[in-house]
């Protein structure tokens, strides 16, 4: 055992959530009067949190008022809405139950929203990952390092027995900037050439490769 505790990304690399995603956003542009987005730009707009994903959807001249509007919109139907088509990438249970049955103290980081975060926790990881942490105020958001120190924390797990893994580049930031190396799957959101483009060195081509690489 390379490590005592894994750091999962959620969106690409547990959980393929785009579709939810794309509908929500696209309910929120059409709700303000905004054009509304190919999945391929909201594949692209993903991984720096649901304010950045608004943001990078709203036409650039549309306001801050307009952008406001529509990211609370967004919000509220992504809250509800979270579950609808989102679903756990083929492997990943078998994976995490391996994982859990081998003695890997796990932990979800990600730039979604807290409610939903806890939503998709409660229905996919319970009794199997320890520690669910997302966007929420007070914790800057990934790639800034402190959400994944308050989860080694509460894992009561040093940086130097951890691991990453996630599917972007803001996750091989994430790693970086909190001292952990980076296992990039390719079965998420981003292209194994984009990820060689900005660092990635270790790549997991499906799950059962990261119970192999740890």
């Amino acid at each position: 055992m390379k490590y005592k505790a894994i750091i999962f990304d959620l969106d690409g690399t547990l959980t393929d959530t785009l579709e939810d995603l794309f509908i929500s956003v696209n309910y929120a542009l059409r709700s303000c009067g905004l054009p509304e987005r190919r999945l391929d730009e909201v594949r692209r707009f993903v991984g720096n949190g649901v304010r950045t994903l608004i943001e990078r959807a709203v036409p650039a001249d549309a306001g801050t008022r307009i952008t406001e509007q529509c990211f609370e919109t967004f919000r509220a139907h992504y809250i509800i809405h979270c579950q609808d088509h989102t679903r756990l990438y083929p492997g990943i249970a078998s994976l995490l139950t391996a994982l859990h049955a081998k003695g890997y103290r796990m932990a979800v980081v990600s730039n979604k929203l807290q409610a939903g975060v806890t939503e998709l926790s409660r229905l996919y990881f319970q009794g199997v990952i320890d520690v669910a942490i997302g966007e929420q105020p007070g914790i800057p958001r990934k790639p800034a390092p402190d959400m994944v120190e308050a989860a080694l924390s509460k894992l009561g797990v040093a940086a130097s027995e951890a691991v990453y893994v996630g599917d972007s580049d803001v996750d091989l930031q994430t790693a970086d900037n909190a001292g952990l190396p980076c296992i990039s799957v390719l079965w998420g959101f981003r292209s194994r050439n984009f990820l060689l483009a900005h660092g990635a060195t270790v790549f997991a081509q499906q799950p059962q490769d990261v119970l192999e690489l740890v």
